[in-house]
């Protein structure tokens, strides 16, 4: 028999786009003849997985899952909406929240994990040649706090914890759990509806500020105004933005007029300790994929012109 090196296995996978172990054994059985084993793959129908890999990846669903002060979030796509109501799939992304709980810093670890004997990798490339889609493990969170909780809400839900739009929120306190979790929650629904991009005002990304300072001088010099007014109408027109896009600076949609840092700071003398919100992730299903989307009469128009 052949020795099958790493570096066949690698090209195999390569090559074909299935699985490392799937590879392997394609080696094995054809005694490390590289294009049997492709063909070997092909018949198996392992090999489908390559060809599907660089069809767009949009939908799918997001997935979140905490445990006391530990929570994760992970969006798996897949081609349309179809694959995300089919139970494998479900249960899939479902699994991947659970070890992202324990791996879930970056995607290689996630990719590298450990799941019923085969890696997260593995897994992900033979469900593509068994459903017949492409999918992608697309981002992965998780955020921890020491001395509080870490609360989620899932928006959309198909099944529980998996759904359109994830969000952890990390309340830091020593105040009673439970209630922890219930702010914790109605915080995570405002998150999913507000949809900020900062957690304070120092935290806003310094790029799309100095893009949104150049807008405001812009709109403001073009009402003819003095120099010195334009500069006070800068300073309105920067709170409204920082109202907008800033967790702590929006009016929570829950009731519609309270500041979030208020409401943190009512939630504080109901509980009878200090809350600090450490920080939140949002995501929310194909957020910033461009979606190919087929235009028949459009072609025909062009094709007609």
């Amino acid at each position: 028999m052949a020795n099958i090196t790493a570096g066949m296995v690698k090209e195999l996978r390569e090559r074909s786009g299935a699985g490392m172990m799937d590879c392997k054994k394609a080696l094995s059985e054809n005694d490390g003849d590289m294009e049997s084993a492709i063909d070997w793959l092909r018949k198996k129908g392992l090999s489908a997985a390559a060809k599907k890999a660089g069809r767009v990846a949009a939908d799918g669903l997001v997935a979140v899952k905490t445990a006391g002060n530990v929570g994760a979030v992970v969006e798996l796509n897949a081609e349309t909406d179809f694959v995300a109501r089919n139970e494998q799939f479900q249960e899939f992304v479902l699994k991947l929240a659970d070890i992202a709980l324990e791996k879930g810093t970056s995607i290689d670890d996630m990719n590298a994990a450990d799941m019923d004997g085969e890696t997260v990798a593995d897994r992900l490339t033979n469900m593509i040649a068994t459903i017949g889609e492409n999918m992608h493990l697309r981002r992965v969170a998780r955020l921890s706090v020491d001395g509080g909780i870490v609360a989620s809400y899932m928006h959309g839900a198909l099944v529980a914890g998996a759904g359109k739009i994830g969000v952890l929120v990390a309340l830091k306190s020593d105040g009673d759990k439970e209630k922890l979790e219930q702010l914790g929650k109605q915080i995570a629904m405002h998150i999913a509806a507000a949809r900020p991009e900062a957690l304070t005002i120092d935290t806003v990304d310094a790029d799309a500020l100095e893009r949104e300072r150049a807008v405001l001088k812009e709109q403001a010099l073009a009402s003819g105004k003095p120099e010195e007014i334009v500069e006070k109408m800068m300073v309105g027109r920067l709170r409204k933005y920082y109202e907008q896009v800033v967790l702590m600076e929006q009016t929570y949609v829950i009731d519609g007029e309270t500041k979030i840092s208020k409401v943190l700071e009512n939630a504080e003398k109901e509980i009878g300790a200090s809350i600090e919100l450490v920080d939140y992730v949002r995501f929310e299903l194909g957020e910033g994929v461009e979606k190919e989307e087929d235009d028949f009469a459009a072609e025909v128009a062009a094709m007609a012109g």
